[in-house]
């Protein structure tokens, strides 16, 4: 299997950085708890000083999703959501340790992180534009198609796994607790990108080797190396 965006993507955002990783091992049985506490007080701190549409890795995506002709006010990035409910909540709903563990991750870093759960993926996936024939499947279980143009995670019998780019993932590759292999994906627009999905990567790959019996393998992608193999 292989992860890629299309070059019509990079030609059009030449300020994306990417970083995927690809582990076995997962089961919802690990404690996480202490590293969720430890990247939320990151968040927290931060948050004290600004409010998540003053950091620059959210007005990168805002600016982002206007091109993408979306309204950044009624659709946001991943990130951005989980900013702002933790904002205003001071938590975040438990789901899966390892969903618990990278939004976590994705509130400390304020950049979204797309996890799915391989077995679920036909073939390979790519981040590209919609033809709008693809099927979407929503968390409450109901079948939707994209819109032509919309950026989506495809995989290779045209099943839509994220729509809008960075705004919502897929029921049907979500991570529950029969996944065992995952592909954790995290994107950045904002001027650091290079270097905070870098830290990121690496902190993610960390952080599931002392949770799970897992290796991760991972890769930063860019124009000239687009495709993330596993």
């Amino acid at each position: 299997m292989q992860f890629s965006h299309s070059d019509a993507m990079w030609q059009a955002f030449p300020e994306l950085r990417a970083g995927a990783l690809h582990a076995g091992g997962i089961h919802a049985d690990a404690d996480v708890e202490a590293a969720i506490a430890s990247f939320s007080a990151i968040a927290e701190a931060r948050l004290a000083k600004a409010q998540e549409g003053e950091f620059p890795e959210i007005q990168a995506w805002r600016r982002g999703f206007s091109r993408m002709g979306l309204k950044p006010t009624q659709y946001r990035c991943a990130s951005e959501a989980l900013l702002r409910r933790f904002r205003q909540e001071h938590a975040l709903p438990r789901l899966h340790p390892l969903i618990d563990l990278c939004n976590a991750i994705s509130l400390a870093f304020a950049i979204p992180i797309a996890v799915f759960d391989t077995e679920k993926i036909a073939g390979d996936l790519e981040v590209r534009r919609a033809k709008g024939d693809e099927t979407y499947l929503t968390f409450g279980g109901e079948s939707e198609h994209p819109e032509a143009n919309e950026v989506i995670f495809a995989d290779s019998e045209d099943r839509a796994h994220a729509r809008r780019w960075t705004n919502r993932q897929s029921g049907l590759s979500a991570v529950r607790a029969t996944t065992r292999s995952v592909l954790i994906v995290a994107e950045a627009l904002h001027v650091s990108a290079g270097d905070d999905i870098a830290r990121l990567v690496e902190t993610a790959a960390d952080a599931l080797a002392r949770h799970w019996p897992a290796t991760p393998k991972t890769a930063m992608l860019s124009f000239v190396s687009p495709r993330f193999e596993f």
